[in-house]
C-alpha cells in the first residue's frame, strides 16, 4: 500500500521547469532513494514532498493528505533530517526533545517516555544533560534522528543524512537507522551522494533535468549497465578506442585518462583485449558494474561523493518556523 502517491507533478520558476510531471509511489515501510546531480530537480521535488513548496501542477499525497491542501496534516505526518544542522548549540540534549515534542503537541503524559526512549535508542542516554555544542558530528546526527522520530512521523524524509561523516561514523549511523526501520516500521524517502549508502534502498528513482529517467530496485537498475565494467589505459588510447570498435564492435568511454568498456563475462573479454590490440596496455581492471555506472550511463555525469547538495533558502525559512527537523 503506497504512503507517497505523485501524479504528474511539475514545478515552475518562471519560464524554467525544475520539476517535470513526474509520476511515482512509494510504499509502506520502504526505503526509498532519490538520486540525481544537483540542479536535476531532487530538491525541488522533495521541497514539494515536505511542504516547502507548493507545485504548480499535479498532485502529492504523503500518508493521504495533498501536500498543497493539508500541510498541517503532512507535517504532522512527517519527519525531516536535514543535511544541514538544525539543533540547538546552547540547550542539552534533553531540552531539545523537550521542545521539539511540545512544537508537535506530543500529548505531555507520553513526553517523558518518548524522549527518553529515543534518546536510548540512539545511545545518547548517559548524555543528555549536555550541551549540544559539545557533541561530535555524528552525535549531532544521532539526536536529529531521535528528534525526527519523536512525533511519530509515517514517513522520515533523510536529505543526505551522513554528509561530512567519517566513514565510521557513517557506518554506526545507517546501523541506527536500519534498526528503526525494524523497530517502528518507518517509511523512509532519502537522497545521498555516497553510492554504498544507495544500496540500502529499495527501489531508486533516477531523476535528470526534471524528469525521473529510471526507476527500479539497485540490483535490476545495475543490469541495465549492460555486463562487466573494464577499465583500460593504453599508451594511446585513441587508437585503442578505435580498434575496439572495429574488432569487437563495441564502444569504449573516455574517463580520467581512461577507457571504460561494459562486456558480459568480462574476465573473458580481458585476454581477447591482450592478444589483438596493437598498442601497449598500461592497466586493466574489471569490475561488477555500480550505481554510479548507471548514473553515469543514464545522464551522462556522475555524482560525485564530496559534493554536497544546493542549500534552499526555503528550508531555512521553514526550520525557522519550527518544521526543519
Amino acid at each position: 500500500m503506497s504512503i507517497i502517491e505523485v501524479k504528474e507533478l511539475t514545478r515552475k520558476f518562471k519560464d524554467f521547469t525544475a520539476v517535470n510531471e513526474i509520476s511515482f509511489s512509494v510504499e509502506k515501510g520502504e526505503i526509498f532513494g532519490f538520486l540525481g546531480p544537483n540542479g536535476a530537480g531532487k530538491t525541488t521535488t522533495i521541497n514539494m514532498l515536505t511542504t516547502l513548496l507548493k507545485p504548480t501542477t499535479g498532485q502529492a499525497l504523503v500518508n493521504d493528505f495533498d501536500v498543497a491542501k493539508d500541510k498541517d496534516r503532512v507535517r504532522s505526518s512527517i519527519g525531516i533530517i536535514f543535511q544541514d544542522p538544525s539543533l540547538d548549540d546552547k540547550l542539552t540534549a534533553k531540552e531539545n526533545l523537550r521542545f521539539h515534542a511540545w512544537l508537535y503537541k506530543v500529548p505531555a503524559d507520553k513526553m517523558k517516555n518518548r524522549i527518553d526512549e529515543m534518546l536510548k535508542m540512539v545511545e545518547l542516554d548517559d548524555k543528555q544533560k549536555k550541551l549540544i555544542e559539545t557533541y561530535s558530528g555524528g552525535m549531532k546526527r544521532r539526536l536529529e534522528i531521535a528528534r525526527g522520530l519523536l512525533h511519530y512521523p509515517k514517513v522520515l524524509f533523510l536529505d543526505e543524512p551522513t554528509i561530512g561523516l567519517d566513514p565510521q561514523t557513517r557506518a554506526h549511523i545507517w546501523d541506527y537507522i536500519l534498526k528503526l526501520r525494524q523497530t517502528e516500521s518507518i517509511t523512509m524517502f532519502m537522497t545521498t551522494h555516497y553510492m554504498d549508502e544507495a544500496e540500502y534502498c529499495d527501489r531508486i528513482a533516477i531523476i535528470d533535468k526534471g524528469k525521473i529517467i529510471a526507476l527500479d530496485t539497485p540490483a535490476n537498475l545495475k543490469k541495465t549497465v549492460g555486463g562487466d565494467v573494464i577499465i583500460l589505459k593504453t599508451d594511446d588510447n585513441a587508437k585503442a578506442r578505435q580498434e575496439i570498435k572495429e574488432k569487437f564492435q563495441t564502444e569504449a568511454q573516455v574517463k580520467n585518462g581512461e577507457l571504460m568498456i561494459t562486456k558480459e563475462n568480462g574476465e573473458e573479454f580481458i585476454p581477447q583485449l591482450f592478444k589483438q590490440l596493437s598498442v601497449s596496455i598500461i592497466s586493466i581492471s574489471n569490475r561488477k558494474p555500480t550505481l554510479n555506472d548507471v548514473f553515469l550511463k543514464l545522464t551522462g555525469k556522475e555524482i560525485r561523493e564530496e559534493e554536497a547538495s544546493t542549500r534552499d533558502k526555503a528550508k531555512k525559512q521553514f526550520k525557522m518556523r519550527g518544521g526543519g527537523h
